[in-house]
């Protein structure tokens, strides 16, 4: 019986071993598979990493110049050979992908840059460069942007934002570019969105005359002649 008795009390060790092993397997599973859907568009993964964020309202500060505006974000374009593969990066990562915004990369008015460039971006809302009305015609919106030295950013740079941005707060929009117009001759403004249901390149009105809420954020860079002046400031 005592044969028996320590036989069975060996057995039970091992088993208890196997289990405990088992258990930081599996831990070390979700652990690596925690650390590589961080880095995806699917709703899952944005719902896990964004969900305790809320956006934070607070009086908007005037923008007086791009020149003294801090940069939001620096983003790299000129990483693919062309809008294909893009598209592809795209569709690999889970990100959504609208149907006007697929279109407007289709295009052949869309096109990426064939040099690798580092990009500064700055994020303004339409209330931060002095509208105080509800909503304001986005080429309202667009001169007052230039007046104070900022330009619009390239066609890429929003769908590549969108792939270097898998941590966008829920509830934030970002406009950017020029509008290009689909098929049908309608100008279209692609937006970087995190809706809460997963990351998303949409596409939205690029009318001259659409009325956007002063709330919404434009993704912008510094025009030829802010960059040149900051060039010089910084060599004195």
């Amino acid at each position: 019986m005592d044969r028996t008795a320590g036989k069975e009390s060996g057995y039970h060790a091992t088993q208890s071993g196997d289990i405990l092993i088992i258990a930081m397997l599996c831990a070390a599973c979700i652990v690596l598979f925690a650390s590589k859907a961080s880095a995806q568009c699917t709703a899952r993964d944005v719902l896990q990493n964004r969900l305790t964020l809320k956006a934070a309202k607070t009086p908007p500060v005037l923008v007086r110049s791009a020149f003294a505006a801090p940069v939001w974000k620096t983003i790299t374009i000129g990483t693919f050979a062309n809008s294909f593969a893009l598209l592809n990066a795209l569709d690999a990562a889970g990100c959504g992908i609208g149907g006007l915004a697929g279109e407007i990369l289709a295009r052949p008015a869309f096109t990426v840059s064939t040099t690798r460039t580092n990009v500064e971006l700055f994020a303004v809302s339409a209330a931060e460069l002095g509208f105080q009305t509800d909503t304001a015609p986005l080429a309202d919106i667009y001169a007052r942007a230039q007046q104070l030295g900022f330009g619009l950013a390239a066609a890429e740079v929003a769908p590549q934002l969108r792939l270097q941005y898998f941590d966008q707060p829920m509830g934030e929009f970002v406009i950017g570019m020029e509008p290009i117009k689909t098929w049908t001759g309608e100008p279209v403004i692609l937006t970087v969105a995190n809706g809460g249901a997963g990351l998303i390149l949409i596409g939205r009105d690029g009318r001259a005359d659409a009325e956007i809420p002063v709330a919404s954020r434009f993704l912008f860079v510094r025009s030829n002649e802010a960059a040149l002046a900051k060039a010089v400031h910084g060599s004195q």
